[in-house]
């Protein structure tokens, strides 16, 4: 067997399993945008008074807005369905959060590890040197769920999705 079929026999049994990653991501970003949904759903007052203090006009409209984009953007990931179509919003609501709040942080979400340090004297009677995780709460993590949610955009939701189900289109 030359290297040539070797490679087209590895092409044919990766392309039957190439809608696994596309499942994997679509449950990832489901979870993702899920929690931060119901957290702004279960006190959208605060939420509401959080997108004042960021200057974010109509802030109640704008919680309600956003919290509902990211719960029906979570159910509908994870189904599979109108994927391509959810994604544009949530990508949007991405946008915003880079420019509201993730932008003026700068890009890591943690800070790096030799700008913060703390020695303990002793753990369990060993003396050992610590080092202190600190949320700098940069956009690193935005940008990685825009570029997620773009390859759902380009490549849609694949075959394990409802979309293939109805539409018979991955």
């Amino acid at each position: 067997m030359c290297v040539k079929d070797l490679y087209e026999t590895g092409r044919n049994i990766l392309q039957k399993t190439e809608d696994v990653p596309l499942l994997f991501l679509r449950v990832i970003l489901a979870y993702t945008f899920f929690g931060p949904a119901m957290l702004k759903l279960n006190d959208i007052e605060s939420t509401a008074g959080y997108f004042e203090y960021l200057g974010i006009p109509l802030p109640l409209l704008n919680a309600y807005m956003a919290a509902g984009t990211e719960l029906v953007g979570a159910v509908l990931l994870g189904l599979g369905l109108l994927t391509r179509f959810i994604s544009i919003p949530l990508l949007f609501i991405m946008i915003i959060a880079i420019a509201t709040v993730h932008g003026a942080n700068g890009f890591n979400v943690i800070m790096p590890g030799d700008a913060f340090t703390w020695e303990s004297p002793y753990i369990n009677g060993a003396e050992i040197p610590h080092t202190v995780v600190v949320l700098q709460n940069g956009y690193e993590m935005v940008m990685y769920y825009m570029a997620m949610l773009m390859v759902l955009v380009s490549k849609g939701a694949g075959r394990l999705s409802l979309d293939f189900l109805i539409f018979k289109k991955a």
